[in-house]
């Protein structure tokens, strides 16, 4: 069963702001299915660097099996959105594209006369044409088209094929997974996003730290002292609940759906940048409490305290999920 947790909490000498976090599980409907009974899937705000969201948002729609989402999250999990990203299996670009494979499948995306694996305007094209050829291949294996696409991704065809469905490969399920599960982070929310049910223990864990001194880098382990900086506070914050979150800030930002200003739950996490048109350039966070305020480990020089999050810089919120947390990288 759920838990009502209220949250009241005073900040400052004697000013008080009263925060009453009911949260209650099912109270909103979750996200729609994407690209399901004939639902246009938009790119949700913020989500992927505005020199892309056009050609992804027009090449995503190439093919039924295909939304826009799909391949924004396929491409952040690929390269990150890095245009000079190498593998030490010589896989290049955006999109990762072996050689061999980029001989075959690469589209002049900007029709410029050439086909360059290193620019993304002919990388992301190649990416959507590869998907949609490799589910014309598949289209009659039973199950869901778009798994066995990026199993076919993964994997290649015939394995689908063999198989009748995704291979009981764990490298290829855990690459479908990851993509679908990232897609709902890059995907704009239709209806209300589901609360999460681990929120009201996160908001715990950070008021217990309020008041601790910043540390950049701070984990909040003994050996410093318990202190945290601001992607520190919110992954220990997190991680009390059973959730793992990346240690840096721009990758919390995919650990779920994106909802509004005006749908923000206490436990979501805010996000501030440089550029709201880019992700990439996000540089802190904090973990959202109500009434406009969050809580957070601002900079050096300051303790673990209460903020405002309405300022110039706000880019978003996220609301964790456990599949959207797994399926990020964790780094050490």
């Amino acid at each position: 069963m759920a838990r009502k947790v209220w949250l009241s909490v005073i900040i400052g000498a004697g000013l008080g702001f009263s925060f009453l976090g009911l949260l209650v599980v099912g109270t909103f409907s979750a996200a729609a299915g994407l690209a399901k009974n004939g639902t246009q899937v938009t790119l949700a705000k913020g989500t992927v660097p505005a020199i892309y969201q056009s050609v992804v948002q027009k090449w995503g729609n190439l093919c039924p099996a295909l939304n826009p989402a799909l391949l924004a999250a396929q491409l952040y999990q690929e390269s990150g959105w890095d245009a000079h990203a190498q593998s030490p299996a010589q896989a290049q670009g955006i999109a990762q594209f072996i050689p061999g494979t980029w001989a075959t499948h690469g589209v002049d995306g900007n029709g410029d006369g050439r086909t360059d694996v290193w620019d993304p305007q002919d990388a992301i094209p190649s990416a959507a044409s590869y998907d949609c050829e490799l589910a014309s291949y598949v289209k009659d294996v039973p199950g869901d088209t778009t798994d066995n696409m990026l199993a076919s991704y993964n994997a290649g065809a015939y394995a689908v094929i063999r198989y009748g469905g995704v291979p009981p490969y764990a490298e290829t399920r855990n690459y479908v997974k990851i993509i679908r599960s990232l897609e709902k982070s890059f995907a704009a929310p239709v209806g209300r996003v589901a609360p999460s049910q681990q929120a009201a223990a996160a908001i715990y864990y950070a008021q217990q730290q309020l008041g601790k001194k910043y540390l950049w880098g701070g984990e909040g382990t003994p050996e410093q002292g318990g202190r945290f900086d601001c992607s520190g506070l919110t992954q220990a914050s997190y991680r009390s609940v059973g959730i793992e979150l990346p240690r840096v800030a721009n990758d919390q930002w995919n650990a779920g759906p994106h909802p509004a200003r005006s749908e923000l739950l206490p436990g979501d996490l805010v996000f501030f940048a440089y550029d709201l048109n880019d992700p990439r350039s996000i540089h802190h966070v904090g973990i959202y409490v109500g009434g406009g305020y969050m809580i957070d480990a601002p900079r050096t020089g300051a303790v673990i305290r209460f903020d405002p999050i309405d300022t110039p810089d706000y880019i978003g919120a996220t609301r964790v999920t456990r599949d959207g947390a797994q399926a990020l990288p964790v780094s050490a």
